[in-house]
């Protein structure tokens, strides 16, 4: 079931009601701010450690000074700890270039801090794929970086649900298949896995890169390539990978069926929840 959001910010807790944020934080004005999302599993949150080191290179590519992480720990705690232990769900920390001024420039102000926990139900699946009609912009200034500028992956995603799909996909700009909206994507071709390289413009994702050297470590081949996005007509399978959803199979991409899940589909989800069983914080 899910729950009340627990929301902390610079130090303390507060109601979801409650007036916590300034409304000239850059982060609201502007989108100036980076963020991570992690699973929480029995009052813990996975994967910290990767999703904390991600942040830090989030923060230099957008040019914020590196975030203290002994903060967001004590937000992470505080949140965790704010009620009874959450059996699954979803942590999210937030940082912000902090208070500024209505336009692009920024202040000299200190960072903002926003960690918010809440109950749920894990996903269930399969999912289904809509192929979006724009681009990931692999040259972008913010290429790679987990910002909270999301308003292009809110239209994505509103398309993609419009269509019964249960996440979007995109292409970038060279017509090569990039990402979802918060996923990275895999196809089987031929008893091998292959996934759209880092230059491709995809987010790093924490769940690919555990994924790719998990199922490697496995002795499955794992194929990191640039791809048409016509592959998504022609391969055998397909699965996503992101915090929430661990390994997720994909039965429908468009008008397209798939088998869900396929072999390779079931190797690689029992690979990453038994690794995943043995370290909270791999």
């Amino acid at each position: 079931m899910s729950g009340v959001i627990r929301i902390w910010v610079n130090g303390d807790l507060y109601d979801s009601s409650a007036p916590a944020i300034s409304a000239i934080d850059h982060g609201l004005t502007v989108g100036d701010g980076i963020f991570e999302t992690c699973k929480i599993v029995d009052g813990r949150a996975f994967a910290v450690t990767r999703h904390q080191q991600r942040m830090a290179r989030s923060a230099h590519g957008l040019g914020l000074p590196e975030p203290d992480f002994s903060v967001i720990d004590a937000g992470i705690a505080a949140v965790l700890a704010a009620g009874d232990p959450i059996a699954w769900g979803r942590l999210r920390f937030t940082v912000t270039a902090g208070q500024g001024p209505l336009g692009s420039e920024r202040h000299d102000s200190p960072l903002t801090y926003v960690v918010t926990a809440v109950p749920a139900e894990p996903p269930a699946g399969p999912g289904s794929l809509a192929v979006t009609p724009w681009t990931r912009n692999e040259r972008s200034a913010v290429a790679g970086l987990k910002t909270t500028s999301y308003a292009e992956n809110v239209v994505a995603l509103a398309f993609a649900k419009e269509r019964g799909a249960s996440e979007a996909i995109f292409a970038n700009s060279r017509g090569d298949l990039c990402e979802g909206t918060a996923s990275n994507v895999f196809v089987a071709i031929g008893g091998r896995l292959h996934t759209p390289p880092l230059s491709s413009g995809a987010l790093g994702g924490i769940t690919r890169a555990l994924t790719v050297q998990w199922c490697r470590e496995a002795d499955l081949e794992v194929v990191e390539e640039a791809m048409p996005l016509g592959v998504l007509r022609t391969c055998d399978e397909v699965f996503i990978t992101s915090s929430l959803r661990d390994v997720y199979p994909i039965e429908r991409i468009d008008d397209r069926r798939l088998p869900a899940p396929g072999p390779l589909t079931q190797q690689a989800s029992a690979i990453f929840a038994a690794r995943s069983a043995e370290d909270i914080d791999p």
